[in-house]
């Protein structure tokens, strides 16, 4: 699913170390979207990606109704019998009343549609009823609290775009225009592998000098979050033989490829060399602080983004770069980076690093109540207990000193994660 349109653009890896917009911009430049469709019932529709526009073949409301429980009535009786009138009738949402008699009012409810004659409801809150009477205060608005024909939709619009991720809201709007069914682009499928000898799986033993492989299942969990198909090709053994093997399997069975660790040029390091000999690397570094060693390229025709091993970097990158490049992949129109939060910082920063740096961050209410930006105490790449306690990163501009007050650039997970 490489996009070949810009095949005579510079490439990164020849020299150029990108800055995180400019690597955003070039992965999803590098790409386009998955082919295949299904359709599936609005039940099962969640967070897949729209292939098809849904079009209304309705107004929505269908008939003029009653926004509040009150009275429907003329207006223009309201003078003419000092604001004292007969009920009626009653009609409660899913009936339909007889057309409104001059000089008399309707008990009418939430949704029901207006009886013929009538052009105003007036909220019971302000009506005093008694003996089969009601009296309504003279100085009611015409027209008020009435839902008009297509105030919503109208029959032949376009309620949800082609592109759009499905969230509940969107669910509903389809249902509320009748349909049941949806056409949505098939999952992305994605394979993963883990790249180290010094890996192991949890429930095993440990080995001397190892660990268990934390970045498999937070990079499982995040491909599945942006809803992607997870192909495992488990831990790879630190030798360039096998990791060619675990990548030509990759393209054979997924749209893409992500790897953590290898991807940096020691002896050890063996992503670079892999996708060299089986296609050939795009981009090897970009000016972000953790996670400069982020590889692309493509594997005889597959996508493939590596990222670092430690696992704050692995995460960091994944959230910036693998999800706008997944999210194209899979389809999705608009905007795919996310905007970061102006809030205040509630930490001074006084010794900036060169490159754009994320920091784990929280939101936290400072001493006035305010909300501000904490970041965690630690800038290391390998303390993976920081994203558990933060819920957002922060941006921290190259060279900037921040002090305690100043505004800062903060990225919610609710977006990154979304």
């Amino acid at each position: 699913m490489m996009d070949r349109s810009n095949d005579c653009a510079p490439v990164a890896a020849g020299g150029k170390t990108l800055t995180r917009d400019e690597a955003v911009a070039f992965l999803t430049a590098r790409v386009s979207p998955i082919d295949g469709t299904e359709t599936l019932g609005l039940e099962a529709a969640l967070g897949r990606v729209l292939a098809e526009p849904v079009m209304s073949t309705l107004d929505v409301p269908g008939w003029d109704n009653s926004a509040m429980d009150g009275y429907a009535i003329r207006h223009a009786d309201l003078a003419a019998h000092e604001g004292r009138l007969p009920v009626a009738q009653r009609i409660p949402a899913g009936a339909v009343g007889e057309p409104l008699a001059p000089g008399t009012a309707a008990r009418i409810f939430t949704g029901a549609p207006m009886p013929e004659g009538a052009d105003t409801v007036v909220v019971q809150e302000v009506c005093e009823a008694s003996d089969g009477q009601v009296r309504i205060p003279l100085d009611v608005k015409a027209g008020a609290n009435v839902r008009r024909t297509g105030e919503d939709i109208r029959t032949g619009a376009e309620v949800i775009a082609a592109g759009t991720r499905l969230t509940p809201a969107h669910l509903g709007l389809a249902a509320s225009v009748g349909v049941a069914r949806l056409v949505v682009r098939r999952r992305l499928r994605v394979a993963m592998l883990s790249s180290g000898d010094e890996l192991a799986l949890p429930g095993e033993p440990l080995g001397p000098s190892q660990i268990y492989n934390s970045n498999r299942f937070m990079l499982m969990g995040l491909l599945q979050t942006w809803g992607c198909e997870v192909v495992d090709l488990g831990i790879v053994a630190d030798d360039l033989e096998s990791t060619v093997a675990a990548m030509a399997r990759g393209a054979r069975e997924a749209d893409l490829i992500i790897a953590s660790g290898g991807v940096s040029v020691g002896e050890e390091d063996h992503i670079k060399p892999a996708v060299e000999r089986l296609g050939r690397l795009e981009l090897h570094q970009v000016k972000i602080r953790p996670g400069k060693p982020l590889a692309f390229g493509e594997v005889q025709g597959t996508p493939l983004l590596g990222c670092p091993g430690n696992p704050v970097s692995l995460f960091v990158t994944a959230a910036l770069f693998a999800r706008p490049l997944i999210r194209r992949m899979q389809g999705v129109a608009g905007e795919l980076d996310v905007r970061p939060l102006r809030i205040r910082a509630g930490f001074d920063w006084l010794r900036p690093d060169k490159r754009l740096e994320f920091q784990r961050a929280r939101l936290e209410r400072g001493a006035d109540g305010e909300l501000e930006v904490a970041v965690y105490p630690s800038r290391s790449s390998a303390v993976l207990s920081s994203v558990a306690w933060a819920d957002g990163l922060v941006q921290l501009q190259p060279g900037r000193v921040v002090e305690r007050g100043d505004p800062v650039e903060f990225l919610p997970f609710g977006e990154l994660l979304h």
